[in-house]
């Protein structure tokens, strides 16, 4: 059955009427706050306004950024949930270049691409000269944080054509301050925060003697809130929505012995010679890679294991070793506990989907809409998820209630944005989300950087949200 207009809550109606009396704006809303039907819900508007001549600074063509599995299964879905939004049609630009290239000339209102995309899109329609996206909308922006990324300097080029843009994000700040500068500038052309990244840093903050790590200047916050704050509306799930609790459960591992001296190994010395095979670490941000590999019960390899020590994953381009099956034990006890609940496993390398595979037969990896629609009916017991495909937009509350991370990730807004696929509205239930830590490892410090990560990210929209109120 289509939801009606009278469903969306009185917050939805204050974004619909943020978006249409600012052309360019940014909500940072939580997860679950409905920010794609909100966002449907005002370009319906604006663009029957603009059929019906009420005022010409309106829109004809929209153009939706978003994550790759976003883009395929949300929107399009969204627009078909609503009753009120019938009128609306879409297209999304997927297939080959060649394929892409004649969806470019469907004349759908709104076109959809995934993020990826942008590169193409916009050196496409340079070609053609022709730029026909008067209103653009950024599905999480926080994907445009990198100013040196292709996709953020190709939209730029773009960005003086564009009339109109909507950025949505729940996680705008996932590394601290330093990441809204590319966002804001994309509405408003270094207006409030400078022209250069580099300029940006400069006045709002300090670095360290090697240039790496930046911390505000006394002040800085509070004076960045203050120049964004008529740019971007801030919301906070906490404050809207009466959800179940969401309960964190950290589960701390212990490492046997022999596991507990290759790991100290390999954190020590950066290179761990097992059997006939030399894995190696040159630098901190590799070895933290290993680490994590080495928490989850295997590691990529440098080379061949003879004897069928060695297992291969499903690219066929990498060998691994198996260290250990700790978590996948742990794993086995809480989906016990569970008594036949369906759970959500995280993980982030490939080797650990294939033992997870072979450790629980009557799980499946999200791949397809279909596995969302039979997760949602619960005929899924354990569905395998990667936050970086799976963490943004996609609606899973329905089929179950419980998280298992059996491998943490550095990465705060792949982090909460996953949490948030099950703590949202629409959940019945206390969400449990369960964290596999071995104790003395890298992990207990990806946790506490976690934690801390989300200090400065809470500051921020807590700052934000009294400044709109």
């Amino acid at each position: 059955m289509k939801r009606q207009y009278t469903d969306l809550h009185k917050y939805q109606l204050r974004m619909i009427d943020w978006i249409k009396a600012n052309k360019k704006c940014a909500i940072w809303a939580g997860v679950g706050l409905g920010k794609t039907a909100t966002t449907l819900t005002a370009i319906s508007s604006l663009l029957q306004e603009n059929n019906n001549y009420v005022h010409s600074s309106l829109i004809n063509k929209v153009l939706i950024i978003a994550p790759l599995r976003v883009a395929k299964y949300v929107w399009p879905v969204e627009i078909k949930n609503w009753d009120h939004l019938s009128e609306l049609s879409c297209t999304v630009l997927r297939g080959t270049a060649s394929q892409r290239k004649q969806l470019l000339d469907d004349k759908a209102p709104i076109h959809i691409i995934n993020k990826e995309m942008v590169q193409w899109l916009v050196g496409e329609m340079a070609i053609r000269k022709e730029w026909p996206y008067d209103c653009v909308v950024i599905d999480e922006s926080s994907a445009f944080k990198n100013p040196r990324s292709k996709r953020f300097k190709f939209l730029k080029m773009a960005n003086h054509k564009i009339s109109r843009m909507i950025q949505l994000s729940g996680t705008p700040a996932s590394n601290g301050l330093l990441d809204v500068w590319s966002q804001l500038f994309l509405l408003d052309n270094g207006e409030r925060l400078g022209r250069t990244f580099s300029v940006y840093k400069d006045v709002y903050f300090n670095s360290d003697y090697m240039g790496y790590n930046w911390t505000p200047k006394e002040g800085s916050k509070e004076r960045i809130y203050r120049k964004i704050t008529d740019k971007c509306l801030t919301l906070k799930k906490e404050d809207y929505l009466e959800l179940p609790p969401c309960n964190k459960n950290i589960i701390t591992l212990t490492m046997g012995e022999d596991f507990a001296r290759q790991y100290k190994e390999l954190e020590r010395e950066f290179i761990l010679i097992m059997e006939n095979e030399a894995i190696t670490a040159q630098q901190a941000g590799v070895l933290s890679n290993k680490l994590l590999q080495f928490c989850g019960g295997a590691v990529y390899s440098d080379g061949n294991i003879q004897d069928g020590v060695m297992l291969q994953n499903i690219t066929g381009t990498k060998n691994w070793v198996t260290v250990s099956e700790a978590k996948i034990n742990a794993l086995k006890e809480i989906v016990d506990e569970l008594s036949g609940d369906p759970v959500l496993v995280a993980y982030n390398y490939r080797h650990e989907l294939m033992r997870l595979k072979s450790a629980f037969p009557q799980g499946r990896e999200l791949v397809y809409e279909s596995d969302i629609e039979e997760w949602n009916k619960g005929d899924i017991p354990i569905m395998f998820v990667h936050p970086a495909s799976a963490g943004h937009g996609l609606n899973l509350q329905a089929g179950g209630n419980n998280l298992v991370w059996f491998s943490l990730t550095w990465d705060l807004e792949a982090y909460d944005q996953l949490n948030g696929r099950l703590d949202r509205q629409g959940q019945t239930k206390p969400v449990f989300i369960h964290h596999l830590v071995f104790r003395d490892s890298i992990e207990e410090r990806i946790m506490e950087r976690l934690e801390n990560k989300h200090i400065t990210q809470t500051e921020l929209l807590n700052a934000m949200k009294e400044k709109n109120e």
